[in-house]
């Protein structure tokens, strides 16, 4: 039953949704549906079409709840005849539903007249089905205010009467990435906790891939969409070996990589093949691209530098992004050596964007750790470790600002 509410949540909602144009109440008799469910299904057996029956339940009490309130019923009468007149109705599928009811509900969450952080607060909630405090928590704020971050992104849409649609096809190229970036933003805040006790939030990661691998099933055809499942998936193999047995940080070059996902990795691969080929590539193909590499040596010694690095000039080409030309110092660190790595990091000193960013002072300090230039490496470590936002991040910075510091210490000059 608990994988059927899973699975069947965010469709449901998004059906109501679109029936009714309301959130509020879409939530509401979602819920009376699936505590309907928990009563009578034990008894009853669950039903071969459990989504139909949640989407009848959940609709006679959307129809109860419009009876009792007049004035909402007579609200959503007037959205849905404006909702109709620019958007009519698709078919309904096999079980009563309609075909790309997620589809909306996506980029209604996802909609550019929202703040960002709201749209990603309300995709977790709507579409990863989480609970308001379940979000608060992967967000590391009070309950009280991501509710009022949600009854905030709720009521812009109200307001602003945004349409629960699928752009169509001249929107969707503009559109779309903004909906990938609120998944990927989703994901990022699980393999790489911003704050908090733990490195990763695998629940999270997870939820982004399961939000990923359902926009593929509903836009087939578009390619980035394919290589940002590629990126996670890739990207997520590695979970396991990423801490340690008390949740340390582990680098990419001590990871046990017998213990990453093969299955996972070999499904990425494939889908980097389809992101790449039948056009120009895309930023996320490109970046899938990368950690395919990564994910197919046998040890750090043996990564394609050199294929590494013209993948991120694609990438700057692409997305010129001072976090890119972070990133590609440090393959050309491994390609070229520490020297010629540190040269290109120093040029982005005056980058705002990095100011905060704590892996690029991180990433100074390995590289002059690397040169013997002790001093400067701890410098650079400090700095690292004042930015850093969770515990094992700072437990290793203060581990190499020790190793640095200990008296007859010695770099590993030329490696």
């Amino acid at each position: 039953m608990e994988s059927v509410f899973r699975e069947e949540r965010g469709r449901l909602l998004a059906s109501l949704v679109r029936r009714f144009g309301d959130l509020d109440l879409a939530e509401e008799v979602t819920s009376e549906a699936v505590e309907a469910a928990l009563v009578h299904w034990p008894v009853e057996g669950v039903p071969a079409r459990p989504g139909a029956w949640l989407l009848t339940t959940a609709r006679r009490k959307a129809v109860d709840h419009l009876r009792r309130d007049q004035a909402c019923a007579a609200r959503l009468a007037i959205l849905r005849v404006e909702a109709d007149r620019a958007d009519p109705a698709p078919p309904a599928d096999a079980d009563g539903g309609l075909v790309d009811d997620r589809l909306q509900l996506f980029f209604t969450c996802a909609h550019p007249a929202l703040a960002p952080a709201d749209r990603t607060a309300l995709t977790l909630r709507c579409l990863a089905g989480l609970t308001t405090p379940e979000v608060a928590r992967a967000f590391l704020v009070p309950t009280a205010t991501m509710a009022q971050r949600i009854v905030r992104a709720k009521k812009k849409i109200r307001e602003a009467r945004i349409p629960f649609r699928v752009p169509g096809a001249d929107e969707l190229p503009e559109r779309l990435p903004g909906v990938l970036q609120v998944i990927y933003s989703i994901f990022t805040e699980g393999y790489a906790a911003s704050s908090g006790p733990r490195l990763q939030r695998p629940d999270l990661a997870e939820e982004a891939i399961r939000l990923a691998q359902i926009l593929r099933r509903l836009l087939p055809a578009e390619r980035e969409v394919c290589g940002l499942l590629a990126l996670m998936l890739l990207t997520h193999a590695r979970r396991d070996a990423r801490t340690g047995p008390h949740g340390e940080l582990v680098l990419l070059d001590d990871q046990d990589r017998g213990r990453w996902d093969r299955t996972m990795i070999e499904e990425g691969r494939a889908l980097v093949v389809t992101a790449l080929t039948a056009g120009p590539p895309g930023p996320y193909g490109v970046q899938a691209a990368i950690a395919a590499l990564h994910d197919e040596a046998a040890d750090l010694a043996t990564t394609d530098w050199p294929q590494i690095v013209a993948l991120y000039d694609v990438l700057l080409a692409l997305t010129p992004s001072p976090v890119v030309e972070l990133n590609r110092a440090v393959a050309v660190a491994m390609r070229d050596g520490p020297e010629a790595g540190l040269a290109l990091l120093d040029g982005l000193a005056d980058e705002q964007r990095l100011r905060g960013h704590h892996p690029y002072p991180a990433a100074r300090g390995d590289l002059l750790h690397r040169l013997g230039r002790r001093p400067e490496a701890a410098t650079a470590y400090r700095e690292a470790l004042d930015l850093a936002g969770t515990d094992p991040e700072r437990a290793h910075l203060r581990a190499k600002l020790a190793e640095v510091e200990r008296p007859g210490a010695a770099g590993d000059a030329g490696g």
